[in-house]
């Protein structure tokens, strides 16, 4: 039991350092791609015959960017943390959502279209459905883990660093990180609930990766300046050292 409480002890200690440290402004563009990307997530944005994408994935590269930020200059365990309290917050967020859309009043698109489908279509979309919060909940706390450990990994693996060194660790752990995102959701609610077929969960994977793979490399060169400058500036050093005491 001693063992016990040390460890959620230090485990408190090494979040309240990790959160005083963290960039804040990086946090904020974290938290909120979290939760808009679910949000956003029941909208179509293309729909052919071989490919298909929601609104969220305009927001989920996001994500996985700042958590390839975050890995770099804080380590794969930092980075897993924050990404479970990014979860937690989305948590709280879909829970003031599905209250709202509870209380009994009109949305103001109600006035526009003087019908209550739009109230209902409104209070379905912010409420939320249960097993979708739920699968892309387990989703993304699989995938964190996949993305921070790969990108340390291959990051540890490399002589040099420069961008050619954080590409090659973004990119590879990002394709990977989605693919076991998309894969770990389909795997939850597609077909469970709407009878996919192994074939169409790994193709919506695969494609739905190689998509924002995409975005990633077209902002990877961003994320690795503001790491550079998070180095230049000392950003987030009293934790680099705090935790690194705390392996001797």
């Amino acid at each position: 039991m001693n063992k016990f409480k040390k460890f959620i002890s230090n485990e408190v200690e090494d979040y309240r350092m990790l959160l005083k440290n963290v960039p804040t402004l990086t946090m904020v563009f974290f938290v909120l791609s979290v939760i808009y990307m679910n949000i956003f997530a029941g909208k179509e944005l293309l729909n052919t015959k071989y490919l298909a994408l929601d609104c969220g994935f305009l927001l989920s590269w996001m994500s996985f960017l700042c958590m390839d930020m975050l890995t770099k200059r804080f380590g794969a365990k930092a980075a897993i943390k924050l990404s479970l309290l990014a979860l937690v917050i989305n948590l709280i967020s879909c829970a003031i959502f599905f209250v709202i859309s509870k209380i009994g009043n009109n949305w103001s698109a109600f006035y526009t279209y003087n019908d209550e489908i739009a109230n209902a279509s409104l209070n379905d979309t912010f409420g939320g459905t249960w097993y979708v919060l739920l699968g892309s909940t387990i989703a993304m706390a699989v995938a964190s883990v996949v993305n921070a450990v790969i990108n340390q990994t291959i990051g540890a693996m490399m002589k040099k660093d420069n961008f050619f060194a954080y590409a090659m660790r973004s990119y590879v752990s990002t394709a990977l990180g989605q693919f076991v995102d998309n894969f770990v959701f389909a795997m939850i609610v597609s077909v469970t609930f709407f009878g996919w077929n192994i074939v169409q969960v790994i193709t919506c994977s695969l494609t739905g990766a190689i998509a924002e793979l995409l975005a990633e490399v077209i902002f990877s060169s961003a994320g690795f300046k503001v790491c550079r400058n998070w180095e230049k500036d000392g950003v987030g050093q009293q934790y680099i050292d705090y935790a690194n005491n705390k392996r001797c």
